[in-house]
């Protein structure tokens, strides 16, 4: 069995240099704040995240040097604050909905909303939180100090590397910000001044011979475009070929295959056309007598 090589910091431990300050702290926190809410937006939105770890050691090295004047360890802990903050709101988006959706009434409502208030998430989360920290304590020793070396951690490899690279001097932020500015002006010409659109549709007619009911469109945002790039072609083309399949294959084949009278009877039982003549009904909104005015 192969011996693993001796962990020794970057920094020794006879080395006394700033690390758990008050601004390394109030800066994590501000950028646990920031990228925790792209990071809820995100899961609800898009349905996954990406980390933020690597994009936080980023921006802290760079407004370290120009203004902070922070060291590394104090770095590390800002990327480790706002890593940890983005990392407990990801768990908070993905978790409490479920609970929500997964407690219905007896007339099929949800009765998990009333629980859970901003309060109790807020609670909820801290805990979670701080227990995380301290699991990790006595299992730092066990997976990172004795097993350095045998387990990767390609993520922290990488945001240690990134660190480590911030003292010897350099541009690592450009990116970043030119991606913000660029992602800031295409919002706003499709958010603000509808220059390009927002969600570019192609469909074909129900009665088509060929393809009826088909549907493409696409949500072409800043976010989507910065989710798709990070995890890759692979993972993307996964992705879009479910709703391929979807909406280029299976419904343009049920809507040939199977008469509307018949989906419409399948609908009314699960009860999506139950209401369809209440104004404001989820099987038909605005479509009471009301709005014939």
């Amino acid at each position: 069995m192969e011996v693993n090589k001796v962990f020794k910091p970057f920094i020794p431990a006879d080395q006394n240099i700033a690390e758990f300050t008050v601004k390394s702290v109030l800066f994590g926190c501000l950028f646990g704040v920031l990228f925790g809410s792209s990071t809820v937006y995100l899961a609800l939105k898009a349905g996954l995240t990406v980390t933020a770890s690597i994009p936080i050691a980023v921006i802290a090295i760079t407004l370290g040097r120009k203004f902070l004047n922070t060291t590394i360890l104090e770095n590390n802990i800002i990327q480790t604050t706002g890593s940890a903050g983005e990392s407990i709101a990801a768990g908070v988006a993905f978790t409490l909905p479920a609970f929500v959706f997964l407690s219905p009434g007896d007339n099929g409502v949800s009765v998990g909303e009333h629980y859970f208030d901003y309060l109790t998430i807020l609670i909820l989360a801290a805990f979670g939180g701080m227990l995380g920290t301290m699991m990790m304590i006595p299992l730092r020793r066990s997976l990172i100090v004795k097993e350095h070396g045998t387990l990767p951690y390609p993520e922290g490899t990488a945001c240690a590397s990134v660190l480590q690279a911030g003292e010897k001097g350099g541009v690592f932020a450009q990116t970043a910000f030119i991606g913000m500015g660029v992602a800031l002006a295409y919002a706003l010409l499709q958010k603000i001044f509808h220059v390009i659109a927002e969600t570019p549709a192609f469909v074909t007619n129900q009665v088509n011979k060929f393809w009826p009911s088909a549907t493409i469109n696409g949500e072409i945002t800043p976010e989507y475009l910065g989710v798709g790039y990070i995890i890759g072609p692979r993972i993307s083309g996964v992705l879009v070929a479910g709703s391929v399949l979807a909406w280029w294959a299976i419904i343009p084949l049920l809507s040939t295959l199977v008469p509307p009278e018949a989906i419409a009877l399948q609908l009314t039982k699960v009860g999506y056309l139950k209401d369809i003549a209440v104004a404001g009904g989820k099987g038909g909104v605005g479509s009471g007598n009301e709005d014939l005015c």
